[in-house]
């Protein structure tokens, strides 16, 4: 890539990287199929091809058909919080309860891979403010680059979304040992459980003062 462009490409890795790199629900879905090795190719390259798809409509400036349509945004938000709080009482169920849901041995590690999948979706789709993030904010630090200065922006924040998440995944291997003690997998699930709570609140304050006209 000419030299002109990596400021650009730069740029663009930090912001993307930025923006997903911090604890959330599809974050950590990613981490727990990561250390029960299950499916986590696939997991993270749902998560990846998402991201990809969407920073792409935000940087190319496809994404005002998503972000500004109301009855959307009020949809994701309602089922996505719904979908939080089942998937945060399961977990905080799992941490309570303790015992062989939370041990990693051959019988625990392979759910289904469409389940999987589905989960992952739900996750990472069911979320308004993954538009937010890739679409309005990523798409709106692009918007003032011209068209070839958009592509090594792109590039750069398809590059970090990438490394991200297959690191993550695979990389969650190497925290094994430590979740071999059930005491820890009960501490991830309740941590699991209060991440999703909080973010299906914030989903469902953002519908409401959507609704009500109290927010842009």
């Amino acid at each position: 890539m000419h030299s002109i462009l990596l400021p650009q490409l730069i740029q663009g890795f930090m912001v993307s990287g930025g923006l997903i790199i911090a604890i959330g629900a599809q974050n950590a879905y990613v981490l727990k199929q990561g250390l029960l090795k299950n499916h986590i190719f696939w997991v993270s390259l749902t998560c990846f091809v998402c991201d990809a798809l969407l920073l792409s409509l935000g940087v190319l400036g496809f994404g005002s058909l998503i972000s500004q349509n109301i009855i959307t945004t009020l949809l994701l938000a309602g089922l996505g919080g719904l979908f939080l709080l089942v998937y945060g009482y399961r977990a905080m169920r799992a941490a309570l309860r303790g015992g062989e849901s939370l041990s990693l041995d051959e019988r625990h590690h392979q759910q289904g891979l469409l389940a999987t999948i589905g989960t992952t979706l739900a996750l990472t789709l069911l979320n308004p403010h993954v538009y937010i993030d890739t679409i309005m904010i990523v798409g709106g630090v692009a918007g003032t680059l011209n068209i070839e200065q958009k592509i090594a922006f792109l590039i750069g924040a398809v590059m970090s979304s990438g490394l991200w998440f297959f690191g993550l995944g695979f990389g969650a291997r190497l925290l094994i040992p430590l979740f071999k003690k059930p005491i820890t997998w009960r501490l991830l699930d309740g941590i699991i459980a209060i991440i999703m709570w909080l973010i299906a609140g914030s989903l469902f304050l953002y519908a409401y003062r959507l609704y009500t006209g109290t927010i842009a």
